[in-house]
């Protein structure tokens, strides 16, 4: 018998032995190997890391051999061979805390011995084990078993500080969280200082993916960002005042599905890939400053003061939270089982952004008898119009446009940088150039759709340079939001308004006497106003309307004793016969005139 024959099989043979008897050997589809234990809970264990199966493994061998460790070269050989054995497995899927299954909706309740409640259209139940493969991080904490005890989603109500309006939008975001295969849009609690909103997102992430970590703040790159949003389902970002545009484009990714690829640990040329749709959610005093493909995607909630006298102590609403989060949870999948009924009939007539997320909303106000529908719609069209507040460009076009007529605009970026009114110091996010302004105009160009201002970029201008053309009109509805309070359908033409020293609409250098009417003006009545002390005929015969006097009509009172609030008939001068605005009692005539 050889020396070897009498030593026996070497440590790592032992470990890569009581592996394959306790475990099945897998890889997921993104090349990631786990050992799911047999016969006992359907959770997927990595087989490096922390919670992974090398520390477990090595516990079970020094059990078995009278407390004996197993060497660390031991252990990295056997890993090296069972990574070898997952591999020669079919690829698998492991998921995190919720996963579809059929026509069921698997929710993992993060308890070690892999306790779930499946959800599906004729209600929820609770179950031993799992139909679905998941996996655990050390991000993640046990959800309490759901248990239906009165009305949950009253007693979260109490709970919150938000109109009933927000709170149903809540309830119906929190029922498309535990629906796994559509994008789901950004929960945003937005408010001032001690409205809450902090306590607010940790209870609710508690209620989907409870976390030691619920609210996090920004990552500082975006491996670090990768890393936190694989290893939780839910998470929030609180605080958030400035998102750059790197993690703003992350934050758009995980919502409808990302992937990351990075170098994998120890190698030169291999890879490891980080796949994730999230759910996510985030704290604001002012989310203004955000970019305008990250407002389509957000779910804005506003959230109320706080007196001091309802203001309550952290430790009380943790206590009525811990009491009320079972009942909670039930009321909760009572209603998603009652969703997921309806969801297949459900037919939207207009399919907004983040239409997947829409139906369930339609889906809720069927079963619910509310208006969730409408409040998101309302939500996004106020996120997207606060984009545009702190867009300087934007706003400078949305004046272009609205200045041009119901015929709007067809330009070149070259000559829309020419026409729109351009700051004197050009702030940061200003169009330097002609493609910088096209590629900014259609970067904005949705949510310049959603304030009711269309852009085309199709048309292509004549040869031989055939530059791009943009077409940049106004709807109906805009025109009329923005319109001067003299309709251009009011039968009174300018030089009646002239004779009454009221304002008429047109450039300031055309005399009402002219014979143009309101309908032939484009909008410049709050470029000119008759000044108290001169008349329209004045002004013509002197400065033609010299923008100083349009000026001086908005800085000095309307004397008490002018036409231009009146509907008298003008008074002319005794003097020379021209008409005037008297500004003293008892005046017949222009001051100065010899002949008064």
């Amino acid at each position: 018998m050889s020396d070897d024959e009498k030593r026996g099989p070497s440590q790592a043979s032992q470990l890569v032995k009581l592996a394959r008897e306790r475990y099945e050997l897998v890889m997921s589809e993104d090349g990631r190997p786990y050992g799911v234990k047999r016969n006992g809970p359907n959770i997927a264990r990595p087989l490096r890391g922390k919670a992974g199966l090398r520390s477990e493994l090595s516990l079970i061998y020094t059990d078995a051999n009278g407390g004996n460790t197993p060497s660390q070269s031991a252990l990295a050989d056997a890993m090296t061979v069972l990574e070898g054995v997952a591999q020669a497995a079919d690829p698998c899927v492991p998921h995190v805390r919720v996963a579809r299954h059929g026509d069921v909706i698997v929710v993992d309740l993060a308890t070690s011995d892999g306790r779930c409640v499946v959800i599906g259209p004729d209600g929820w139940r609770r179950e031993g084990r799992s139909p679905v493969l998941f996996r655990r991080s050390g991000a993640m904490k046990p959800l309490p078993a759901p248990i239906s005890h009165g009305d949950g989603l009253a007693k979260l109500r109490g709970l919150l500080n938000m109109s009933d309006e927000g709170f149903h939008l809540l309830v119906a975001w929190l029922v498309a969280a535990f629906i796994p295969d559509l994008p789901h849009p950004i929960l945003t609690f937005r408010g001032e200082q001690g409205t809450g909103k902090s306590y607010s997102a940790k209870m609710v992430i508690g209620l989907v993916d409870p976390s030691g970590a619920p609210k996090r703040t920004a990552p500082r790159d975006l491996k670090s960002w990768a890393t936190q949003a694989f290893n939780s389902w839910a998470l929030c970002l609180d605080n958030i005042s400035i998102i750059p545009d790197w993690l703003s484009d992350a934050l758009c990714r995980a919502v409808t599905g990302d992937g990351i690829v990075d170098r994998a640990l120890y190698t030169d040329d291999d890879v490891v890939v980080l796949e994730f749709r999230r759910v996510l959610a985030m704290t604001t005093i002012d989310a203004g400053a955000l970019a305008g493909d990250l407002a389509e995607r957000l779910l804005t909630i506003e959230l109320h003061t706080i007196p001091d006298s309802k203001r309550r102590e952290e430790a009380e609403m943790d206590a009525a939270y811990s009491e009320a989060h079972p009942s909670i949870l039930a009321s909760l999948f009572d209603l998603l089982a009652q969703v997921l009924k309806v969801l297949p009939e459900v037919e939207l007539a207009e399919r907004p952004r983040m239409a997947d997320f829409a139906r369930v909303l339609a889906a809720v106000d069927q079963v619910q008898d509310w208006n969730t529908m409408e409040s998101y719609r309302a939500s996004a069209r106020d996120a997207v119009a606060d984009v545009l507040d702190g867009e300087p460009f934007a706003q400078a076009v949305v004046a272009l446009v609205d200045r041009s007529g119901p015929e709007g605009l067809m330009l070149t970026a070259s000559q829309l940088l020419e026409q729109v009114d351009t700051p004197d110091r050009l702030p940061k996010k200003w169009p330097k150039d002609p493609t910088r302004a096209g590629g900014q105009l259609k970067r904005l160009a949705p949510a310049l759709r959603t304030i009711g201002i269309e852009v085309d970029d199709s048309k292509r201008g004549p040869s031989p340079k055939k530059q791009r053309l943009y077409k940049l009109t106004a709807s109906a509805d805009r025109r009329c939001e923005t319109a001067s309070p003299a309709s251009p359908n009011t039968p009174e033409t300018a030089s009646d308004l002239g004779k009454q020293g009221g304002r008429y609409e047109g450039d300031a250098s055309v005399p009402p006497q002219a014979g143009g009417t309101l309908g032939d003006a484009e909008g410049d009545a709050a470029l000119f106003a008759a000044s108290p002390r001169e008349t329209v005929s004045d002004l013509r015969q002197n400065r033609r309307g010299d923008a100083g006097d349009a000026g001086d009509a908005e800085m000095q009172p309307l004397s008490t004793y002018g036409n231009s609030l009146r509907r008298e008939p003008q008074p002319r001068c005794a003097g020379c016969g021209e008409p005037f605005d008297p500004y003293e009692p008892g005046q017949t005539g222009h001051p100065g005139c010899e002949a008064a």
